[in-house]
């Protein structure tokens, strides 16, 4: 499965500490439902054994909703499981390792916060690139804010697809018109929420207008 623009339109990061009760294969169902287009399954405390039993699970259902599902950091368990892809930050493996373990079928999404890092991860092979954080969020403690002028300058140095990621709400996702990116990645704007598929049809509803609108 190659990727496709379109698809990271609404592209969902999974987060196990919005659960409350529920399980993981629930909430993605529920966010598939209202729309997301891309999954990325995040999990940092999960042992190999389990991560790889629930990444097969995912990885089914995805298929049965033709939305590309790949995995973060982890390339040994997206091999194992034949996942479409996975999702590396500039320090986890450069995309063209990345490339050699995985083939040249899969999605290869690399991080990036500069210029510089971007054009670096399109020739080492990336297939996208997540850029941010563009707004404060909590998701992640170290995450510094990429201004807005080089998630534009970024989009124009690069020809690969790019989404914006970090403290993206279905509040000021409109502030990212013009910027040049085709998407989103979310974590709790859709998982957070108590309704999970009202929360991603509202927030798709909202990004398709963002990126239609110069």
């Amino acid at each position: 499965m190659k990727c496709d623009k379109k698809d990271l339109l609404l592209y969902a990061v999974t987060d196990r500490h919005w659960l409350n009760g529920r399980t993981l294969y629930e909430v993605v169902k529920e966010s598939l439902d209202g729309g997301v287009t891309f999954v990325q399954l995040r999990e940092k405390t999960l042992d190999e054994e389990t991560f790889l039993e629930e990444a097969k699970e995912l990885q089914k259902l995805c298929r049965e909703y033709n939305v590309p599902f790949v995995i973060n950091d982890n390339v040994d368990i997206a091999a194992a499981m034949d996942a479409d892809g996975v999702h590396v930050g500039q320090s986890d493996m450069e995309a063209g390792d990345v490339r050699a373990k995985l083939g040249p079928d899969k999605i290869i999404g690399v991080s990036a916060g500069t210029v510089e890092e971007a054009i670096l991860a399109e020739k080492r092979g990336a297939d996208y690139l997540g850029v941010g954080a563009v707004f404060p969020t909590g998701s992640k403690d170290d995450a510094i804010d990429v201004p807005h002028e080089t998630l534009k300058a970024i989009c124009e140095a690069v020809s690969i697809p790019v989404i914006a990621i970090g403290g993206i709400s279905q509040q000021n996702v409109s502030e990212l018109a013009g910027s040049g990116i085709c998407g989103i990645a979310v974590i709790s704007a859709i998982y957070a929420q108590k309704d999970i598929k009202k929360a991603a049809e509202d927030l798709k509803a909202a990004t398709v207008k963002m990126v239609e609108s110069k």
